[in-house]
């Protein structure tokens, strides 16, 4: 029987009491950990080095750290308004001074992209593994303790508690653990701003040994702020949405690229005509794949890892909205058009003619046909009878008499318990929680987080997902692509661990795995600046997440490619045409040279002006127009706050590039500026009065950017 406690150190000492000085915690990525129960075991730790403790856990959330004091003028308010007094990971904080002691080791199988990489401990003991792998790989590793942050509420008897955040693997590491009779512990903490999700999410009493219950550990969520959409993701999102087609299924991940997909799905839907000419004044060749520009009628179903943000705006906007069921005969005949989601005939007919309503019912079918709302809930089973609102039938679906009822009671009715999006967790920003937090029963119950084991694979139910996960195109993310389509999207050559696999694997695999369904990885052209820029389109690359042999498509932000199937030299020739054009002559000489393509070979003339100035083109009028804004889904920045950030991201890129930072800087210097409305701004990110040369060039840029977003005046 659970355990309601409510002092964090009397969990710490239970938990050593019952499996002794060795702790070896599964703890959950991102937002789903209990940081105060976690610092408790690690400071324990610390103090006693006996205990051997080894943290296995993935997206360990840290609060943004400013590189510089002028960045730390501008970002401290904002710290304070958007993490108030959110607690941090002890752990991380000594990973990152390097004084984790030695009776201590944390393992992660996914960072924050780029956070962790030059900190030596955290490469080290990285493990790679696929998302559905984790809960295995976990157990293997002796786990003996799983922590949870989870949502609560109280019903008669005491608590009933929801994963929330991520049912992705906890219960799949129960089972395993319980499954090979190893003594283990669970404890759970509960937050009360964690929104409470049903379904799959909810688990039984029996499921935690402790749960941690004590408003004074209520620090603030973690919430990731909803980052600004740079223009080449933008041009990729319009690419990549237009592959999506109408009563499909969708996945998309987190940060800039995912918004931008979101809103450009959005604006496919809502501004059928602008969306399209964003489409025409960026693509030179259509590909096979390019769905038409008109508004989703079917809608889309999602099947995702990740729950994000923008999956929650197009719900908002009635794109997200096909429901799947979880009977393979009832949704194949949903796909194939022989019933609709209404309760009639024709359901009916259809149900009576393959079986799936039996001629006689029996308790059991009586309860699967009401669970679907085929059968109205006022209806019962007495003796050898139907009975219906106290009106009894002969107990025989093909009766007419029964059959009208049925059909004239079900008039305005639907299919019940029908999904809209599968997830296996969700992180965003703060109001994303609170819209969770408050959604309406009906949209609660069309929300199902469950177990990566179904979003992210086929395997425990082919015949069922296969069918709900009709027309899929699973969107993620890649750092480089060979010219032969193999993908990097983890780590560098070297091995260094930029984020991890995650389940960029299981969606890729998938797609082959479906009828219709297709990967598409989006990738930027090119990287850095100046002297710097290089292409994301490479000869050949030291480190490959997805192999060659799973190639299908990809998108930057100067088109797609669709690979699946093609040749070698079809793939490279595919590839060049979304290639920067700075970059082209150089990797066909590669490609020529390498006997790849012909001779002759040459880039066709549609794709030779593949530049940043050209996209800033087809774009411009839409940006002004307000269709294609810097955070398309709001942001908790002042004004003041965005164009302080965007000039000095602006100035950071141009000290990148010396000829055009000092060409900047001449300009700057020769202006003069309303030194009441300057002031504010240069007292915001300490250069009102400059200590450095470089901070005064700072200043200058600064103002002079300013000023051209109409923020001050000249002199």
């Amino acid at each position: 029987m659970t355990e309601i406690v409510s002092d964090v150190e009397a969990c710490v000492d239970s938990a050593l009491a019952r499996l002794g000085k060795r702790l070896v915690i599964a703890t959950p990525l991102g937002l789903g950990k209990p940081v105060q129960l976690l610092n408790a075991i690690y400071r324990r730790a610390k103090a006693d080095q006996d205990i051997e403790l080894h943290i296995f856990t993935a997206l360990s959330l840290e609060v943004p750290t400013p590189d510089s004091h002028i960045e730390a003028g501008l970002a401290k308010p904002i710290m304070e308004r958007l993490f108030g007094d959110y607690e941090g990971l002890d752990y991380m904080a000594d990973l990152r001074a390097n004084t984790v002691p030695d009776n201590i080791q944390v393992s992660e199988l996914y960072f924050k992209a780029g956070a962790m990489k030059g900190v030596e401990s955290a490469q080290r003991n990285y493990i790679s593994s696929n998302y559905t792998h984790i809960a295995r790989d976990m157990c293997a590793q002796g786990v003996n303790l799983l922590l949870q942050l989870v949502a609560a509420r109280k019903v008669p008897g005491g608590l009933e508690l929801s994963l929330a955040s991520n049912p992705d693997t906890a219960t799949d590491v129960i089972a395993s653990l319980r499954a090979a009779g190893r003594e283990f512990m669970t404890i759970a903490q509960t937050h009360p701003d964690m929104p409470f999700m049903g379904n799959d999410a909810l688990v039984p009493d029996n499921t935690f040994d402790l749960v941690l219950n004590n408003a004074a550990y209520d620090r603030r969520l973690f919430a990731v702020p909803n980052g600004a959409v740079p223009l080449a993701d933008y041009a990729t999102a319009i690419h990549a949405s237009s592959l999506v087609p109408d009563g499909g299924t969708l996945q998309i991940g987190i940060g800039a690229l995912g918004d931008a997909v979101a809103q450009a799905l959005i604006l496919r839907h809502t501004e059928p005509v602008a969306y399209q000419n964003m489409l025409d004044g960026l693509t030179t060749q259509p590909p096979a794949l390019q769905e038409s520009a008109t508004p989703f009628s079917d809608g889309l179903y999602c099947s995702t890892e990740m729950f994000v943000n923008g999956m929650l705006q197009l719900i908002d906007q009635g794109i997200i909205k096909r429901r799947v069921y979880d009977e393979p005969e009832l949704q194949a005949a949903l796909n194939e058009g022989l019933i609709t989601e209404r309760v009639d005939e024709a359901l009916m007919q259809w149900g009576r003619g393959s079986g799936f309503i039996p001629r006689r019912l029996d308790a059991v079918s009586l309860a699967r046909l009401q669970h679907w709302g085929i059968l109205p809930a006022n209806c019962r089973l007495q003796d050898d009878t139907v009975s219906i609102a106290g009106q009894a039938y002969a107990n025989d679906l093909d009766d007419s008499e029964l059959r009208s009822v049925l059909v004239a009671s079900g008039a305005q009715r639907t299919l019940s318990n029908g999904r809209i999006l599968h997830g296996g967790f969700f992180l965003g920003p703060s109001d994303f929680y609170r819209r969770l937090a408050h959604l309406d029963d009906e949209l609660q119950d069309a929300i199902c987080m469950t177990s990566v084991l179904r979003t992210n694979q086929l395997l425990q139910n082919p015949r069922l997902y296969s069918a709900q996960r009709r027309k899929a195109r699973f969107i993620n993310t890649g750092m480089l692509v060979t010219l032969t389509g193999a993908v990097s999207s983890d780590a560098l050559e070297d091995g260094t661990v930029i984020s991890g696999v995650g389940g960029q694997y299981n969606f890729v695999a998938m797609a082959h795995d479906l009828p219709e369904a297709h990967s598409v990885l989006c990738i930027r052209s090119t990287r850095g600046l100046g002297k710097q820029l290089s292409s994301n389109v490479v000869p050949h690359y030291g480190h490959i997440t997805i192999p060659k042999h799973l190639r299908d498509v990809i998108v930057t932000e100067y088109g797609v490619a669709e690979l699946r199937g093609q040749s070698d030299s079809e793939i490279i020739k595919r590839l060049l045409c979304i290639t920067d054009s700075r970059f082209q002559a150089e990797l066909l000489a590669h490609a020529k040279t390498s006997g790849k393509v012909e001779a002759d070979y040459e880039i066709p003339p549609h794709a030779r002006d593949n530049t940043p100035t050209r996209l800033g083109a087809a774009l411009k009028a839409h940006y002004r127009s307000g269709l294609l804004r810097d955070y398309p889904f709001g942001t908790e920045l002042t004004a003041d706050e965005i164009a302080l950030a965007a000039s000095l991201r602006k100035i950071r890129a141009l000290s990148e590039d010396p000829p055009r930072f000092m060409s900047r800087v001449f300009r700057a210097l020769l202006q003069q500026h309303d030194e009441e409305l300057v002031a504010p701004f240069l007292e915001r990110v300490d250069l009102r009065h400059p200590g450095t040369t470089r901070d005064f060039l700072v200043q200058q840029l600064l103002m002079m950017e300013l000023e051209e977003r109409g923020l001050l005046k000249a002199g």
